[in-house]
């Protein structure tokens, strides 16, 4: 080889490193300019696959695992985000055991960390990962002992069984029996239902616990949220692993157990399901429903579930559990304790936390907790707005010496308030004025409003009903059953009930009750609760706003209203109202696990489930010194009643009622978002939509349309921003638009772009900045009668010229330079 073979050889080979480092170069600019969903299908999937996942079977991309809390102003609401993920993997059909968070590559392999284990959390998921499209970093909660995070390259992505296998060790489940129970196969539903999240959660924690022979299980569920649909997953896949046979589903009003049986578990088939009615028994079921109640008895000869051997049942799923199957009191826990052999599973929105009583105690720590603050800030349950309404004599109302009532009864001279009216003392004239202001409301709002009325008695409801009556006389001219009271003494009220509870049904539109619709009644419809009750108990009233708490998008039932006469949403401000159960009870060595209740005034064998009325009353508190006295209804008719205040108060991002003023309160949060006036106007300039920005502003707590609503002025959401936060000046959005005309800058576009910014401009002043920025805007009255939508952006040229005219719309409305 001559020295100018050599030569070229070095020359190609220089040639050949500079172009192979010239493509590497090119290749990593060229990944530094893909977007992250390019990122996703062109490195992430390649190396999910690569590690043997099914992408159809076990991976899910861009999930949208809650709905955005629904955030309520005014009369209008919107929604907030929803919680995305990239990528949730599953090992089977709703067992999801990891999470990868995606960035572009121009971010940093971590930098997504934070965001997907908090996703994670939520989500209860062991496994979490995050990448740029150059490797992995993987965060084991199953492996602190070593090192909880490291970064691994693309190749080494693991494998299902990998990540299976190591969840499995960390919970103690290697064993066949118990592997095989947490890998049983969901109920394939054919209409494409499938659990949320949290559902899938409680069930999978429940056949974990399930696998661990853990014999008690408590989960805790916000009214709303489906247990009874969680109840029958559980069921399902325990019943198809073998291990539970026979199953026992109690509850306490035989409309669930109909319910039930013909609803989520319909898969079942009738052939295997019985509901036990008349105390009759027949053994040759598998899965059984029955009332609490049904199968108890006085006499000890009738106890129904003895004529069931002690092991018969596998599995005993208690429903509404804290109504007292905890108390050694109960009859309730007769049968529990005959079937002590059985898998029990308490499910309660309200678990019954005292200090005579506890839940906790009997079944364990909940295995898994949903509650209402989290329904709602994941957009799953209605939030509410509370309107609390006093009148002049709630303080207190006193009769003169010798002051007779109406059927000529000496009143006791004392003084009687909130506690006493209509258990002790009846004023018609505060039942009017509370009529008044439900009608009220209704009026304002819509007439055909569902709307439970919460009464103290049954003599309460009936004259309410009466009240109501009266003050809608031209629609019950129409509709006998506008109004009906629905308590456990009125076949005609029990009758009406399941129109009250149908979606589809008008009629009846109020009901007033006492005890009958508190728990156990699916209301989906119901907008209005009113508090016209004396409520002391945390468990009562979440039962009772829990009527309240189910979302019917479709149907516009997406928040609820409480009217509170009597200053029941005090338990709000409490704080066990919504935090995790805590227990109270704590026994000693030598005490009982659950005592008798002393303050119970009602046995639990007098308990009708057809005549829910008589159920654990509240005492009636009217001596003055505390002590119970012999009640007697006294009624008054000559009290002159009216309102003394009257305010209205929103559920706020952290979950709790606004307490100041709704002005203060979105100041406080505008002052978090902008640090000056030219802050917040740079930020207003910079949004490609305003939209945008108000919906984030509203994520972060500033009711725009409620503060509107109270200033009582069409203010352009610009203006109410900078007046709130910064204390300018307010212009209307007729004044902006007519400022835009008087500068009348439209003139140097054509006459068909000026007809169309003019019609934009009218847009704006009837409603709002958001109008002009959508979409579909031209595919509207009066522009789509101009021209089709390409014929108007083609009257200022291209498509980005007709974006830049609607920029400078925007600018010459807020005059922005």
């Amino acid at each position: 080889m001559d020295f100018f073979e050599v030569y070229l050889i070095q020359k190609l080979n220089f040639f050949y490193i500079l172009a192979r480092y010239i493509f590497y170069i090119a290749k990593k600019m060229n990944k530094k300019d893909l977007s992250e969903r390019d990122i996703c299908s062109k490195y992430i999937n390649l190396a999910i696959e690569k590690a043997g996942w099914n992408m159809k079977k076990q991976v899910r991309e861009e999930v949208s695992f809650t709905d955005g809390r629904i955030i309520v102003q005014g009369k209008l609401y919107t929604r907030g985000r929803s919680k995305r993920a990239d990528y949730i993997l599953y090992y089977k059909n709703n067992i999801p055991i990891a999470i990868i968070e995606a960035k572009d590559n121009k971010k940093a392999v971590g930098s997504g960390m934070q965001q997907a284990l908090e996703y994670a959390d939520i989500l209860q998921l062991p496994f979490v990962f995050t990448s740029n499209g150059d490797s992995f970093v993987f965060h084991d909660k199953t492996n602190s002992a070593i090192s909880i995070e490291s970064e691994i390259s693309l190749d080494d992505f693991p494998s299902p069984e990998t990540l299976w296998l190591k969840y499995l060790k960390h919970n103690n489940l290697e064993e066949p029996k118990a592997k095989d129970i947490v890998e049983k196969e969901y109920y394939l539903d054919d209409s494409g239902m499938h659990p949320r999240y949290y559902q899938q959660n409680a069930v999978n924690r429940t056949l974990e616990a399930v696998a661990k022979k853990q014999n008690r299980i408590l989960l805790v569920m916000a009214t709303g949220t489906g247990k009874t649909y969680t109840a029958f997953n559980i069921i399902w896949r325990l019943w198809k692993t073998g291990i539970k046979k026979r199953i026992l589903f109690l509850a306490d009003r035989n409309a669930l157990l109909t319910q039930t049986k013909n609803g989520d578990f319909s898969p079942f088939g009738n052939d295997i399901m019985h509901i036990i009615k008349n105390r009759k028994i027949d053994k040759s079921y598998q899965i059984y429903f029955a009332l609490y109640q049904g199968l108890t008895s006085t006499d000890e000869e009738k106890n129904a579930y003895k004529e069931f051997s002690r092991d018969f049942f596998d599995l005993v799923i208690i429903d509404e559990c804290h109504r007292g199957s905890a108390s050694e009191a109960s009859a309730w826990r007769e049968v529990l304790d005959y079937f002590s052999s059985a898998t029990q599973v308490g499910l309660t929105a309200t678990p019954k936390e005292t200090k005579d009583v506890s839940n906790i105690e009997y079944f364990g720590e909940p295995v898994y907790t949903y509650s209402l603050k989290q329904g709602i800030d994941d957009g799953f349950l209605a939030p509410y707005k509370a309107v609390r309404i006093t009148t002049n004599v709630d303080e207190g109302w006193r009769p003169t010496v010798g002051k007779l009532d109406k059927y000529g009864n000496e009143i006791k001279d004392r003084i009687y308030n909130l506690k006493d009216y209509d258990r002790s003392l009846v004023i018609d004239g505060r039942t009017q004025i509370v009529a008044e202001k439900i009608t009220e409301y209704l009026k304002a709002t819509d007439r055909f409003a569902k709307t439970i009325v919460f009464c103290t008695d049954i003599d309460h409801a009936n004259r309410m009903r009466q009240a109501l009556i009266n003050e809608n006389a031209d629609l019950v001219a129409k509709h006998w059953n506008y109004c009906v009271k629905i308590t456990g003494d009125d076949e005609v009220g029990k009758q009406e009930l399941d129109n009250f509870t149908d979606v589809e049904e008008l009629f009846p539109v109020i009901a007033t009750t006492s005890k009958m619709l508190t728990a156990g009644i699916d209301t989906k419809m119901v907008k209005y609760i009113v508090l016209e009750s004396n409520i002391q108990s945390v468990t009562e009233f979440k039962q009772i706003i829990g009527r309240g708490t189910r979302i019917r998008e479709a149907e516009g039932k997406v928040f609820f209203t409480i009217i509170d006469f009597r200053k029941a949403t005090n338990i709000f401000a409490r704080p066990d109202f919504d935090g995790d159960p805590v227990q109270i009870y704590e026994p000693g060595p030598d005490d009982p696990v659950i005592p008798p209740n002393p303050d119970d005034q009602t046995s639990p064998r007098d308990y009708d489930p057809e005549n829910p009325e008589i159920e654990n009353p509240t005492p009636p508190d009217i001596g003055i010194d505390g002590e119970l006295e012999e009640v007697t209804k006294f009624y008054v008719n000559d009290v002159t009643v009216s309102v003394v205040n009257e305010r209205v108060q929103y559920y706020g991002k952290d979950g709790k009622l606004i307490t100041e003023s709704l002005k203060d309160y979105s100041k406080k949060n505008l002052e978090k978002e902008f640090s000056s006036l030219d802050d917040f106007i740079q930020k207003w300039n910079d949004a490609e939509k305003k939209g945008e920005l108000i919906k984030e502003l509203a994520d972060h707590g500033v009711l725009l349309e409620a503060l509107r609503e109270e200033a009582g002025q069409d203010l352009d959401d610009f203006d109410l921003i900078c007046h709130i936060a910064f204390d300018q000046p307010t212009l209307t959005r007729k004044e902006r638009a007519n400022n835009v005309r008087k500068r009348n800058y439209f003139a140097k576009y054509s006459e068909t772009a000026q007809k169309v910014l003019n019609s934009l401009l009218d847009k704006y002043e009837q409603e709002g900045i958001t109008s002009i920025e959508q979409g579909s805007i031209l595919k509207v009255k009066p522009l789509n009668e101009m021209g089709s939508p390409v014929e108007l952006v083609r009257a200022f040229g291209k498509n980005k010229d007709f974006d830049l005219a609607i920029k400078e719309l925007e600018n010459e409305i807020y005059n922005i330079a």
